[in-house]
Formats: C-alpha cells, sequence, structure tokens
C-alpha cells in the first residue's frame, strides 16, 4: 500500500470547500475512489459534486495522518517479516 494526499473542493450546501486527505491506496485511481467513498459517508456529498485537483504520492517521512502513517509502515513491516 502506498500513501497518497488527494486535494480538491466539494460542494456543501451553496458553497465550495476545500479539502486536502491523506489515503492509501495500491495506486492513484484506488485513492480516488476511497476518497470520494470517504466524503460520501461522511458529509453525504454525491460524487458529481466531489472536484479532485490533485494527487500526489507521498514518502513514508512526508505522511502526516497518524493513522495512514501506522497502515504504510505496518504493512512494510508485515512484509518483511514473510
Amino acid at each position: 500500500m502506498k500513501a497518497y494526499r488527494v486535494e480538491g473542493k466539494f460542494l456543501m450546501k451553496d458553497r465550495w470547500q476545500p479539502f486536502a486527505k491523506e489515503v492509501i491506496g495500491d495506486n492513484e485511481d484506488e485513492a480516488k475512489e476511497r476518497l470520494l467513498s470517504i466524503l460520501g459517508s461522511r458529509h453525504k456529498v454525491k460524487r458529481r459534486f466531489i472536484k479532485i485537483d490533485k494527487v500526489q504520492e507521498l514518502q513514508k517521512d512526508e505522511i502526516e495522518d497518524a493513522v495512514v502513517r501506522y497502515i504504510v509502515e505496518g504493512k512494510m513491516v508485515e512484509g518483511k517479516n514473510e
């Protein structure tokens, strides 16, 4: 698994709200899909009201989200132990 930072905006009532979210995925498309799922679930936003501007792959030292860091580092350690 890799870590990605996805940036963009979504329509909340009558205003476009900017966002930047770190997610995990095997590739950029999976990271986008995960982000769409998260925003739809948490904010009840339809996919057509979410605009993704940028998807950036992150190195281990660039990850700010503790959960994403734990998952990425945990997978790496797990892979070495097998």
